[in-house]
């Protein structure tokens, strides 16, 4: 089962969110879900605001343009991203392999 998923022009990404990092960064995927870290504490759904606007910029769209369907106050999310324009490496690797299968 793949962490990403194609939705028409919206990529479904499921995530492990891990607050309080030392850095904004994308991991490696973890079973179904792709790990991200970042610097936010886990208050009142900062810490998921936060890594909307990070990703935002890591994929080439605005924060309107990122929904959380689900996990606002919880680790586990999903977040639908609405015609990215940019991946990142593992985000494009898991797409590639998952369409020749």
């Amino acid at each position: 089962m793949s962490f990403c998923a194609w939705d028409g022009d919206v990529l479904v990404l499921n995530v492990l969110g891990t607050p309080s990092a030392k850095r904004d960064v994308i991991g490696k995927p973890k079973g179904a879900q792709l790990k991200i870290s970042v610097t936010a504490t886990p208050e009142d759904g900062k810490a998921t605001d936060h890594m909307v606007r990070f990703l935002a910029r890591e994929f080439g769209v605005t924060i309107k343009d990122i929904q959380v369907v689900f996990g606002q106050y919880h680790i586990n999310k999903q977040l639908r991203i609405r015609m990215p324009k940019r991946l990142p490496p593992v985000v494009e690797a898991e797409l590639a392999a998952s369409a020749s299968r």
